[in-house]
């Protein structure tokens, strides 16, 4: 790779040691951070519409010819106005500029100009303020937009990434294998800098984009590829087969096939040289936690621990009430550890749990204090995974000698996107439904049929039943957010649901309230609970049998079926009510397909096909390496190439040794830097 890219970026002109510190701001140090700090949008100036056609309060292009300058007007101290009028022949326009002496003073009349913003007025008279002007002269037609930070403005920035490419002179060192550019018709690696950059027009951005996704997609496919084989060179504790045949017979139920043969992929697992990684990702009711009961009593018979971590106390205790009844008849002894114990009943159940007193151990974060100690963990379980750090399940993971881990999730997410969001785990599935859980009748309907839905949910009431009332985010103002919720809540306890007993869940209580809240619902002490999305995953309440999701068209597909699945949990018939006044086709289409089927791997597939894997990623995009180009919601047809690409590569060579993988393996390090010294 070229030395110039890891040189500081004091190097270019231009760039002295106070600029760097606001480009460091950035997360800019290297010429490498400058060439690969993307624009986050370009303005596409070569297709401008006429000023008549240009939509009202949306950011447009239009092309007009300045005719005169007025006079500028000064306001107050400190506000200065600045007036031209541009005509495209067929109607005029006013542009308004504010403190901008310089840039007003270095237009010309007669001369043609492209602007970019938003244009206001009427029919008549229309104005577009402090727009991005380009000068038709200067043969550019696409504009690309940087983040930026104080000190740091979109002309210096690009000056500094034009001096950067500059330095590197005709020559950028390919990373790529010839045979890789070939098969996947790639361009090369300067130009797509180039380009990404400094793009003629919209194709040649998009080649350069392709190319940088790519580069991107593939280096994390072999990444999280390496990590898993990495990973598999440890010692762990290994175990020998163990009949547990008394655990299948002395269950109250027959595990589905789907629950056994996970049980068996890990139990084979946990005899290997290696650590067991393993995510057993099933729909919700699917049985995660008779898998994770078989695995605590393999681990038991091997003479090893269990330790279950979940994400609040209330998941613990449903944890450590399933797990009880699973395993205490067959002698294994279990312990809840959480922070609500006492400090004396709290230590003192830490000095047993270390003597080696109980086999499986549930709790919370309180699991990972330093003071909890384990005789000989062999076992590590996590729930639902994306809530918890990197660094808590390391930290659970030391308590023992490289134990292994086991993984439950209750998304279910196609297999494209479980390789890659969970790629240094192997994937165990639970698609099948136990015998006997009912499915939960839904029904879409508009916001005119509330009150008959809502005289459903009474009569649902009246049989002692419980119902949710879920709220969507309706404003991305959080203080506006959570009055509405407050005043929806006040509005039903006062209106329809006076005399029934009304509780409140959203995402600004503090842990400790949202337990307790959750925890008089589940006591049958609350007959409703009004909530926003923080009931998602979580809590048992068989006696809910109602869910009413309002403006339903607002969520995804998953995100409503995993929401619907808080209720049809006990032995009554359950029923989702979806309310939405979008009807338009799509709406009903996706609100269709959850009518129909309660698959949630099949709802995760349409899901995918119809709005993108966002939902599935979200912001965070679950712990994996921040990427810089590559976005999950988009490129997930690149993503299918790299990793195909990825798993050729390492057929070939496996742990790129030889030298055409040598610039592969450092865009690896590159980007896992952090992973792999942590691993």
């Amino acid at each position: 790779m070229n030395a110039e890219l890891d040189k500081p970026i004091t190097y270019l002109k231009g760039v002295g040691p106070k600029k760097s510190e606001y480009y460091k701001k950035l997360g800019i140090e290297t010429v490498y951070d400058l060439l690969y700090h993307f624009p986050r949008r370009y303005i596409d100036f070569s297709s401008p519409v006429a000023i008549a056609d240009a939509p009202r309060d949306e950011s447009c292009v239009i092309k007009a010819e300045l005719v005169k300058k007025l006079s500028a007007a000064v306001v107050r101290s400190g506000l200065s106005i600045f007036k031209a009028v541009l005509t495209d022949g067929q109607s005029d326009i006013t542009l308004v500029m504010y403190n901008n002496r310089f840039g007003f003073e270095k237009l010309v009349v007669g001369r043609e100009y492209c602007l970019y913003g938003k244009v206001t007025g009427d029919l008549v008279r229309k104005e577009i303020s402090s727009p991005l002007i380009l000068d038709m002269t200067s043969g550019e037609a696409v504009e690309p937009v940087y983040q930026l930070t104080e000190g740091i403005n979109q002309f210096a920035l690009r000056q500094s990434v034009r001096n950067a490419l500059s330095s590197l002179g005709d020559f950028i060192y390919e990373p790529l294998p010839k045979w890789v550019m070939r098969e996947y018709n790639l361009c090369a690696l300067g130009y797509a800098l180039e380009n990404i950059h400094f793009p003629t027009d919209m194709n040649t951005c998009a080649l350069a984009k392709r190319r940088l996704v790519f580069d991107e997609l593939l280096t994390l496919s072999l990444g999280m590829r390496l990590l898993k084989d990495k990973s598999r060179e440890q010692s762990g504790c290994v175990m020998d087969k163990r009949d547990i045949s008394a655990y299948y017979s002395s269950l109250p139920f027959e595990l589905t096939g789907a629950q056994k043969r996970a049980v068996s992929e890990v139990t084979e697992d946990m005899c290997r040289q290696s650590p067991m990684n393993r995510l057993v990702q099933g729909d919700v009711g699917s049985g995660k936690t008779a898998v994770a009961a078989g695995a605590a009593y393999f681990a038991y018979l091997n003479g090893f621990q269990t330790a279950m971590m979940a994400p609040t106390e209330i998941l613990a205790s449903q944890h450590y009430e399933t797990l009880s009844r699973f395993l205490e008849p067959l002698g294994v002894k279990c312990a809840l550890l959480t922070g609500s114990l006492t400090p004396k009943k709290k230590q003192a159940l830490k000095d047993e749990i270390e003597a080696g007193e109980y086999s499986v151990v549930v709790g919370t974060h309180a699991l990972v204090q330093e003071s909890t100690r384990f005789k000989r963990l062999g076992l590590v379980i996590t729930d639902e995974q994306h809530r918890f750090g990197v660094r808590q399940r390391a930290a659970l993971s030391d308590k023992g000698e490289n134990p292994h881990k086991l993984v439950m999730s209750a998304t279910p997410i196609p297999r494209t996107l479980a390789l890659m969001i969970y790629g240094d785990l192997d994937l165990s599935i639970l698609d099948e439904l136990p015998a006997g859980r009912k499915k939960i009748e839904t029904y879409a309907v508009t916001g005119k049929l509330r009150e008959r839905a809502f005289g459903f949910v009474k009569g649902e009431l009246d049989k002692g039943r419980q119902a949710y009332i879920v709220c969507p985010m309706i404003d991305e103002n959080e203080a506006v957010e959570l009055a509405n919720v407050k005043s929806y809540a006040k509005e039903l306890s006062e209106g329809f649901f006076s005399g029934y007993q009304i509780g409140l869940l959203h995402g600004k209580l503090k842990p400790d309230k949202k337990e307790k809240v959750m925890r008089n619902f589940k006591d049958k002490k609350t007959d409703i609970l009004v909530t926003t999305t923080v009931v998602e995953v979580g809590v048992d309440v068989p006696n809910a049998t109602c869910m009413v999701i309002e403006n339903a068209d607002r969520f995804g597909l998953s995100q409503l079926h995993q929401l619907r699945g808080r209720v049809g949990r006990g032995e009554y018939s359950s029923y989702c009510i979806l309310i939405t006044d979008n009807v338009n086709e799509d709406s009903r289409k996706r609100l269709k397909i959850l009518s129909k089927t309660s698959d949630g791997f099949a709802i995760s597939e349409e899901d995918l096909k119809l709005r993108g894997p966002g939902d599935f990623f979200g912001a965070r995009q679950h712990g994996l390496p921040k990427m810089k180009i590559a976005d999950m919601s988009e490129d997930i047809d690149v993503l299918k190439q790299a990793q195909h690409c990825a798993a050729e590569i390492l057929r070939r060579d496996e742990k790129l040794k030889s030298p055409e993988n040598k610039g592969l393996k450092e865009l690896i390090d590159r980007l896992f830097a952090q992973s792999i010294s942590e691993s």
